[in-house]
């Protein structure tokens, strides 16, 4: 018997005038997740907690069992696990936006239009930085999905407890990165840090990449934000933890991190961009050539509609799902336990992550059947299931497949 659970990234959502009181899940036109609902047992689930508001890298953490509150160090060394870096104790690792500064250093585009192609050639030039009075400090930077990138910091004395550069809204400069703890070793890579941020610009204003799209009309990716700092921290292994031989299909260098850090195969699907217009016909097909293979357990992740849901994009969101949905039919069978679910909602009034709870259908062999006949938020909250946190998922799971110990007499 295998399991199954699929993360539809910033699915859920809230309701909205424009869509006459509905959420766009609600809108849209689910055939299939509808199916799944209705032949399974359905409730709501707080990835986290109530009222908590979750990042997909903690609310996927939490989702496999793991404690984020002991093993989340920070986003940085999952998104560097996840572009394939062999991050190591002792590095340094933070997330990267490539974005655009106008001549006073001020951030025009937060994510440089929505880069997606070139950003390996920029990576390149990244790499051939060096700090002058921080020679011991080795720079390790490769771009990831779209926007994003990962930067590691490698050498003697180095700190984790360091503020993010990214404002976080366009408009401002970036943020001066500080030591948070007041360490020798965080003020260390404060300093460096400012110093990267700062010279990016230097070198990369005038990279070729960058010309040829201000003469296109488009955003240039001429600096680097770095943010979410962490160490390497330890985890187990999924296939200690559980038994179970895994896989990851995602899309973004987050979610593959943590397949990785958590000792998954993961399974990259050429394109798999992260975005609404990414290719869901090569991750359906990659989904059921998992399925078939010798994997116990498959943690899916797709990502269109958090993006549109961060965009605004009230229409783009729908068709996402709707995209989506298309797939399901095609992935699903006999002797499966089949989870669906998102890590968090991502509300286009919002245009980031909130701490409503998230829908959640479990479909299997001998799974009590609730009366749900839809797959929504406000549907999935009269099931069986009633509310549950991301941290119950796979005891769920684990006992639905029989893997699961007995406690006690």
């Amino acid at each position: 018997m295998k399991g199954v659970i699929m993360i539809i990234d910033g699915m859920a959502d809230r309701p909205l005038e424009k869509l006459s009181g509905r959420t766009p899940l609600e809108a849209a036109s689910t055939p299939n997740m509808d199916r799944i609902a209705e032949s399974g047992i359905n409730g709501i689930m707080d990835p986290i907690k109530p009222g908590v508001r979750a990042g997909s890298d903690t609310s996927h953490i939490s989702i496999l069992g793991y404690d984020p509150y002991r093993v989340y160090t920070g986003r940085g060394p999952f998104e560097a696990a996840g572009v394939g870096l062999d991050v190591k104790p002792g590095d340094i690792a933070f997330r990267c936006n490539f974005a655009t500064a106008d001549d006073d250093m001020i951030i025009t585009d937060r994510r440089a239009g929505r880069i997606r192609s070139g950003t390996s050639s920029i990576a390149r030039t990244i790499n051939s930085m060096t700090i002058e009075g921080f020679e011991d400090v080795e720079i390790i930077f490769r771009e990831s999905t779209g926007h994003r990138a990962v930067l590691v910091l490698r050498g003697p004395g180095l700190g984790d407890r360091v503020s993010d550069a990214d404002p976080k809204v366009e408009g401002k400069p970036p943020k001066k990165i500080k030591a948070l703890d007041g360490s020798p070793e965080s003020r260390k890579t404060a300093e460096v840090l400012n110093r990267i941020v700062k010279e990016s610009y230097e070198i990369l204003r005038d990279h070729p990449v960058n010309t040829g799209r201000i003469e296109r009309g488009e955003a240039p990716a001429n600096i680097i934000l770095p943010r979410g700092a962490g160490a390497v921290p330890h985890i187990e292994k999924f296939q200690d933890r559980y038994g179970l031989k895994a896989a990851c299909i995602a899309e973004t260098g987050l979610i593959k991190g943590i397949g990785h850090l958590t000792g998954m195969d993961v399974i990259d699907v050429e394109g798999a961009t992260g975005g609404i217009d990414t290719d869901l016909e090569s991750i359906k097909n990659a989904i059921s050539s998992a399925i078939a293979a010798d994997y116990d357990f498959l943690l899916i992740n797709i990502d269109g509609a958090d993006e549109a849901g961060h965009d605004g994009d009230l229409e783009g969101k729908v068709r996402f799902i709707e995209r989506v949905d298309s797939i399901l039919g095609d992935v699903m069978g006999d002797d499966i336990y089949f989870i669906l679910t998102a890590d968090h909602s991502t509300p286009v009034s919002v245009m980031d992550h909130t701490g409503d709870p998230v829908p959640i259908a479990i479909t299997g062999p001998e799974v009590r059947v609730d009366d749900v006949k839809s797959f929504s938020e406000r549907a999935a909250a009269a099931g069986g299931l009633c509310r549950i946190r991301g941290s119950d998922v796979m005891d769920i799971l684990l006992d639905l497949m029989n893997k699961k110990e007995k406690f006690g007499a």
